[in-house]
């Protein structure tokens, strides 16, 4: 089984088993007493759309190339500072489910576990003889995240339901089991502290928590006009819904005609017209149909045992719709595979115990996570996968997860076409294109230059300046090219000659007319 095992609730933001839709996601953090969904919405961001231009900048690069055709490099660089742009703005968390558990103290046999094979997270443990469970998966075909609390006892489960955000914002609860969290994102990135509510009011966003009980005596008390408190049900099925204002990389927030309560209301009562049985099994009919085209067997069967002549093997081109299994490896045999490739074994263990025997089941594993994370992070229609894909806990994170052109962004898509999983790359497309239209802006203000122009990192509102610091890498104007590279290999995988028309042409002829317009004649 393909399994990421955990021993323990997660004590940091990098334990928590990761769930995505490719718009919505979750970290799961697995506590007893206490439970946290870190949520995240890809389209939650700072700022709006900005401008991308310089018109001092061709002057300030006349001067710097002066200065280095004199061999004058520390003054050229100084100089270059006068061509930097504005930072990036920053991708903000949406908030947290958060659940608690207060007679949950004293528990035993806990598991928790991020099963690849169905996408979903399940968390179990046992107080005294009642043995409780959560499962959880964030849906595609329905677009929520759903959470299912149970026990082998009746009545036996009861809890606190609350919704959570750093961000500014407001809570209330209806009759109806609904958590409503309304709020905004700063108008500009944070500054250093981290507080976002001290920013104007920028891209709206709305997050529904419903609670669904089963049982005959399980009751639902409203608390604080912000918190739900259920007791003595059989189970409990929570369903997310999110939405905000965005409505494309060029419409500024305060002009945004979209309602994201509206929208939310939308797709959960989309949601909730179904039984927790039949979204999962929607849920699981969508991603199987991406995760199981590909399948890789190092260890022959589910005892572990190595074997086998046959290298692996894949066709030169891989569609889409094509089915690729059973590629097998021959591998030397171990008389630890048996303990080694335990799937109940916590995964830590295993990668510790990596470093001197032999453990073919755990590549197996590491390379369908690469896959299960590309699919829960990036989909049709979704938004570009940034530094951390779609899951981040900070309102001020570490380059605030912007995507960089600069080789990041393209290594995140590097598995598409050969994991089978070509679709995935539609939101980097989708997001070329977006950059194309700013960066054609660029390139003829800054540069004075055909084409269009990306530099090292970018937003969600496709920002194509050059960053805001040091020139040696702020000022690098190749992220346009390398980003062309990848839609060439694209087409070079699967020969699509309607993509390479279409998509691709157009945005390789803008990159390299930018390319010829920027090349000087040096001295010799």
């Amino acid at each position: 089984p393909l399994k990421v095992v955990f021993a323990s609730p997660a004590r940091y933001f990098t334990d928590a088993a990761p769930i995505g839709n490719g718009r919505l996601g979750a970290l799961v953090w697995g506590g007893v007493t206490s439970e946290k969904l870190q949520l995240n919405h890809d389209t939650l961001w700072t700022g709006g759309p900005g401008n991308y231009t310089n018109p001092k900048a061709p002057t300030v690069l006349s001067e710097v190339r002066s200065l280095v055709d004199k061999g004058l490099y520390p003054e050229a660089t100084a100089v270059a500072y006068g061509l930097s742009g504005d930072e990036t703005q920053s991708y903000q968390p949406l908030g947290d489910i958060d659940l608690a558990f207060g007679e949950h103290i004293k528990y035993t046999n806990y598991k928790r576990y991020l099963d690849l094979e169905s996408a979903t997270v399940n968390v179990t443990y046992s107080v005294g003889e009642v043995l409780y469970s959560r499962e959880h998966f964030s849906s595609n075909p329905h677009q929520v995240i759903a959470t299912k609390i149970s026990a082998n006892k009746p009545g036996a489960v009861s809890c606190t339901v609350s919704l959570a955000t750093p961000l500014d914002h407001r809570i209330r609860v209806t009759d109806a089991n609904e958590i409503i969290m309304e709020g905004s994102c700063p108008g500009e990135k944070p500054a250093g502290d981290g507080n976002a509510s001290n920013h104007p009011p920028g891209m709206k966003f709305c997050a529904i928590l419903y609670l669904l009980t089963s049982g005959a005596n399980g009751q639902v008390q409203v608390l604080n006009d912000k918190m739900l408190k259920l007791d003595g049900a059989d189970s409990a099925v929570l369903l997310l819904a999110a939405a905000t204002s965005f409505e494309g990389p060029f419409v500024k927030p305060s002009e945004s005609t979209l309602d994201p309560v509206t929208s939310a209301f939308t797709t959960l009562n989309m949601a909730r017209s179904m039984s927790y049985a039949q979204l999962k099994a929607y849920h699981m009919d969508d991603y199987q149909s991406l995760f199981q085209r590909v399948s890789l067997q190092l260890s022959r069967g589910s005892n572990g045992v190595l074997g086998g002549s046959t290298l692996a093997h894949l066709p030169e081109n891989i569609s889409q719709d094509a089915a690729v299994s059973d590629c097998t490896v021959q591998m030397v045999d171990c008389s630890r595979l048996n303990e080694l490739n335990n799937s109940e074994k916590p995964t830590v263990d295993r990668i510790i115990s990596f470093r001197h025997d032999e453990d073919p089941s755990l590549v197996e594993l590491l390379f369908q996570f690469g896959r299960y994370l590309l699919i829960s992070c990036s989909r049709p229609g979704t938004q570009v996968s940034n530094l951390q894909g779609i899951w981040n806990n900070e309102t001020n994170a570490p380059w605030g997860t912007a995507p960089h052109p600069n080789i990041n962004l393209q290594m995140n898509y590097w598995p598409s076409l050969p994991c089978n999983l070509s679709e995935c790359q539609d939101p980097l497309f989708d997001f070329i294109g977006s950059l194309s239209v700013n960066g054609a802006k660029t390139a003829k203000v800054n540069y004075g230059a055909n084409g269009w122009v990306s530099h090292q990192v970018t937003d969600l509102w496709a920002k194509t300046s050059p960053d805001a610091g040091d020139p040696s890498w702020a000022l690098w104007p190749m992220g346009g090219p390398w980003l062309a590279t990848h839609l060439w290999e694209h087409y070079s995988f699967t020969m699509d000659r309607e993509f390479l028309e279409r998509t691709a042409y157009p945005l390789l002829e803008g990159s390299a007319s930018f390319l010829l317009s920027w090349l000087i004649e040096g001295q010799e």
